[in-house]
């Protein structure tokens, strides 16, 4: 696929001016996607810690820490009764093997009832969406009436293990019965036996890094490295003016024990394009065009959601801020097309609510790397991508900038894997209230070839 992408899509460069272009949309429709016998389900509140570069302010905690937090900030925020919830969901991507039911264990931490059940779900950079939707599911289904779903993701302290020979010869050791078993099993320990074994930064079916696949992926579409920068640039300088101007609601302020207390998002830092540019290549070197400034870096946070049946929320006096409405996921090859979740997830989601990208008033996608974001702009952009991978007659059509991650991304915010979902989705709820629109639209991608989209409503004024 990278060779006839190459091919065809270097054919419809994009001007490195395109971040600023303006576009004429029609008028978008104003039918409510409510559908006659189904419940509607709405987000309540939406919450997160700041999101922090790993290894500073949070690096002696772990990860239960962080989602209790976002979860006793939840509860401050609603005024919650611990026991009114009926299920907690809790996405994550690399366990702390401590607490490998984090829902549970952060759950419990905060002061929850303890008779309300929780599990962790795991599903890459979408683990919190699928948090979210599952409990949505939950609720359609009858089972339940108010869920608090959420992430977290701890990249400070990551477990690191011992190699297979060593953890074989000393659970063996561990089953030894005699001394002679024992001295004989420590002594046919080998220096080698003592290296550790990392965490996988490689999609295991490809062994190829994410980072590497946003390179390939920026070739094949003809991103260039100045599009990138460009497009890192705009994200970190709309996260800087949208703190200044204190949209970004959700954040709690966390008291770190020991420490002070984090207010504000810690990885939002407006370069120029000069500074860096100077950057090397950071996984296919020395030609790749992913440099450390136009990636989203490694993030400590968590974040949580409470989202009910409208008719529960409405009884317990609250004013939801938007309907959770369709959803999809989406999955595809996890070599050529690792990161073009949103490409193929949009208009699925957009089908099965009737609506078209001109109905949409705000746009956020997960920016996992500067070149990702515009790999999928462009495929979407593309009739031929169109044709020949979504079985379409003509192209989806790209997001006009001014609806897009107007108030910064992951790039800027940072992007904690399992917590940036519920992020994405109360940050179009908020901006639907600020801008005044009727219809937002997650999208994202995610490791192992798969994406997640959904439509969001907002609630009447």
């Amino acid at each position: 696929m990278a060779s006839m992408l190459l091919s065809t899509l270097r054919s419809c460069p994009v001007s490195p001016s395109w971040a600023m272009r303006i576009e004429q949309h029609s008028t978008k429709s104003k039918k409510s996607l409510a559908r006659p016998g189904m419940k509607n389900i709405v987000l309540v509140e939406g919450v997160r810690t700041p999101f922090l570069l790993s290894g500073t302010t949070y690096a002696d905690l772990m990860p239960h820490d962080l989602a209790r937090a976002a979860l006793q900030g939840l509860l401050n925020k609603t005024g919650l009764p611990k026991d009114a919830v009926d299920y907690i969901i809790y996405g994550t991507v690399i366990q702390e093997v401590k607490t490998s039911n984090v829902a549970r264990e952060a759950a419990l931490g905060a002061g929850f009832s303890d008779k309300i059940p929780a599990h962790t779900v795991t599903m890459a950079c979408i683990s919190s969406n699928q948090a979210m939707t599952s409990g949505v599911g939950l609720i359609a289904a009858g089972q339940c009436d108010a869920i608090v779903a959420g992430g977290v993701e701890f990249m400070s302290d990551v477990p690191i293990r011992h190699s297979r020979k060593m953890r074989k010869t000393m659970l063996s050791l561990n089953k030894a019965k005699t001394l002679g078993a024992k001295l004989g099993l420590i002594g046919s320990i080998r220096m080698a036996h003592l290296a550790p074994e990392l965490p996988a930064v490689a999609e295991f079916s490809t062994a190829e890094t994410m980072g590497h696949s946003a390179d390939r992926l920026a070739a094949a579409f003809g991103v260039t490295r100045l599009e990138q920068d460009e497009f890192a640039l705009r994200s970190h300088t709309l996260a800087k003016k949208a703190q200044d101007a204190g949209l970004l609601q959700d954040v709690i302020s966390f008291k770190v024990p020991g420490r002070d207390i984090v207010s504000k998002d810690n990885g939002i830092r407006p370069s120029s394009m000069e500074q860096m540019g100077k950057l090397k290549a950071a996984f296919i070197k020395p030609h790749g065009t992913v440099t450390a400034a136009n990636s989203s870096f490694l993030t400590d946070g968590a974040s949580a959601v409470l989202i009910m049946s409208e008719e529960k929320a409405l009884a317990m006096g609250y004013k939801p801020k938007a309907y959770l409405r369709d959803f999809v996921y989406v999955s595809q090859d996890p070599k050529d097309q690792l990161l073009l979740g949103p490409t193929y997830g949009t208009p699925k989601v957009l089908e099965r609510a009737g609506l078209t990208m001109n109905d949409i008033d705000v746009f956020e996608f997960h920016e996992a790397f500067a070149g990702q974001i515009m790999a999928n702009l462009k495929a979407m952009d593309s009739d031929w991508f169109g044709q020949t991978y979504l079985g379409r007659k003509s192209k989806v059509g790209a997001p006009p900038m001014e609806k897009f991650n107007l108030w910064g991304g992951s790039l800027s915010l940072g992007h904690p894997f399992g917590a940036t979902g519920c992020r994405l989705v109360t940050t179009v709820a908020h901006r639907l209230q600020k801008e005044g629109g009727q219809y937002g639209l997650v999208a994202a991608c995610a490791a192992g070839g798969q994406g997640h989209a959904m439509v969001i409503e907002a609630y009447p004024q």
